[in-house]
């Protein structure tokens, strides 16, 4: 492995491949770190990704990790010397965790988020914290404590949300991968928005401990995962962050097959017809059937399955939300000492437009009768249900929006745009968001590539599959 002395193939490199250099001597931590900071102040004035930078820091652990190897051979934990970034809504001791809430940004944890902490301790070095929308509630990534996320391709588009930050800094080519969270598309959005791979992984895999907001009673619907350039850091990753921490009560030891040797032939990877949210695009149906030929050509067996509408289902699973939590995000918030409701806030000043229209949504769906409440979330469930069994032991192709990534503000007060992501969120089935080259506007193309519970290894093997047919992570152009 060679390294050009700007630093390019650094910042192309996959985190593991940088591991990899870094042991052998190939290249030294501080030069992988400054190569990828460059990068992130670089494109800081147009995405406003990350919000909290730790570069001295960074710096300086890097140098203290070459001083390490200086001393001669050593055993070094898989990740030594690797750059990453965290959604700043999981916790990093001694740094901002407020999910872009006003009434927290005196909040400073003094421990680390699990997943962190074990990302750490295989000798990853933290860049900095990125952004998300307010309370990680909605699916662009604004607040009034850090303000407004930028595409990495087109800084009038949305970069996603809620791991907005997350999904412009490895974009970017700032990250090689990025820890962040995923309840009703936040991982999934912005890697397709920001043209990375992304994966939410089985209900139960990973903890959710030191994520805020606590995942409370719908921990099923809760995941904390990762965005990365490179589909090669996916199963790693899952590896070292997976398995119970004696704290998150569903998660249990589960066994993690091996993409690079799982097989794809004769694999039944399904296309639902008929189940898609308003005013989807004919560009994400053609690279999703354009992906579904590529798996066919590896040996999959590809069908086409008439099911019932998704439509809406974004909107019916916040209402599962509400009412299976037992609290509402205003309550939430109300014991953060924000008010939402109050006459003042309903007109702006501490919080977003999509903030305050979550909080009137939960007071609507309040109000709605017991007996219509079941039968909303009860239709909900078995939607996820009835995916689920579709897919079985195969896969799913899904587009993840109706279209490559809209323009600021285009999609507030449009519940509709999550129903393509929340049916695998409601089911906790693995999805691994995979990049398929541009679009309109050169914007990133992407798939959901969905598997049945417990089998990651199968969505990210067709991600590998797919990462070699249409290239991988789109480089923002110059």
């Amino acid at each position: 492995m060679s390294f050009s002395p700007i630093g390019t193939m650094i910042t192309d490199e996959s985190a593991i491949g940088l591991a990899a250099a870094i042991r052998a001597g190939a290249v030294s931590v501080r030069t992988v770190v400054d190569a990828h900071i460059a990068v992130l102040e670089r494109f800081a004035p147009a995405t406003n990704a990350v919000v909290v930078d730790r570069y001295e820091a960074a710096r300086a652990q890097a140098d203290a990790a070459d001083a390490h190897l200086a001393t001669g051979p050593v055993t070094l934990p898989p990740l030594f010397g690797v750059p990453i970034t965290v959604k700043e809504s999981l916790a990093v001791a001694g740094l901002p965790n407020t999910a872009g809430v006003l009434a927290r940004r005196h909040v400073r944890p003094s421990a680390n988020a699990t997943v962190v902490q074990r990302v750490l301790d295989a000798g990853a070095i933290v860049l900095g914290l990125t952004n998300t929308s307010e309370g990680c509630m909605w699916i662009e990534t604004e607040n009034r404590l850090y303000g407004r996320t930028s595409n990495v391709h087109d800084p009038t588009r949305t970069a996603g949300g809620s791991s907005g930050g997350e999904g412009a800094a490895v974009g970017s080519g700032g990250s090689p991968l990025g820890l962040a969270t995923d309840t009703l598309g936040s991982i999934r959005i912005p890697a397709f928005c920001n043209g990375v791979f992304g994966h939410r992984p089985s209900t139960g895999l990973l903890p959710t401990t030191g994520a805020w907001p606590p995942p409370y009673g719908v921990a099923a619907l809760c995941a904390n995962g990762l965005i990365a350039r490179r589909a090669d850091d996916l199963m790693p990753l899952l590896r070292i962050m997976a398995g119970p921490d004696g704290i998150d009560p569903l998660v249990r030891e589960m066994t993690l097959g091996d993409p690079a040797t799982t097989s794809l032939r004769g694999v039944r990877v399904a296309l639902l017809d008929g189940a898609f949210a308003p005013g989807v695009g004919r560009a994400v149906l053609s690279v999703r059937d354009r992906a579904a030929t590529a798996l066919e050509e590896a040996g999959a067996e590809i069908v086409r399955v008439r099911t019932r509408s998704l439509r809406m289902i974004g909107l019916s699973t916040t209402i599962v939300l509400a009412k299976e939590t037992g609290i509402s995000f205003a309550e939430i918030m109300r014991g953060e000492g924000a008010e939402i409701l109050a006459p003042r806030q309903l007109t702006g000043s501490d919080h977003t437009l999509p903030t305050r229209l979550l909080a009137l949504g939960e007071l609507l769906a309040a109000r709605v009768p017991a007996g219509p409440a079941r039968r909303i979330t009860s239709a909900a469930h078995d939607a996820a249900a009835e995916i689920a069994d579709t897919i079985g032991d195969g896969l799913l192709l899904h587009p993840t929006l109706t279209s490559v990534a809209p323009r600021h503000g285009r999609t507030t007060g449009q519940p509709w745009r999550t129903d393509a992501v929340a049916p695998f969120s409601l089911a906790g089935l693995p999805v691994t968001q995979v990049p398929l080259g541009r679009g309109a506007h050169g914007l990133p193309l992407g798939v959901q590539v969905v598997a049945g519970a417990g089998r990651d290894h199968l969505s990210i093997a067709a991600a590998l599959t797919l990462q070699d047919a249409f290239g991988g992570w789109v480089r923002p152009r110059p």
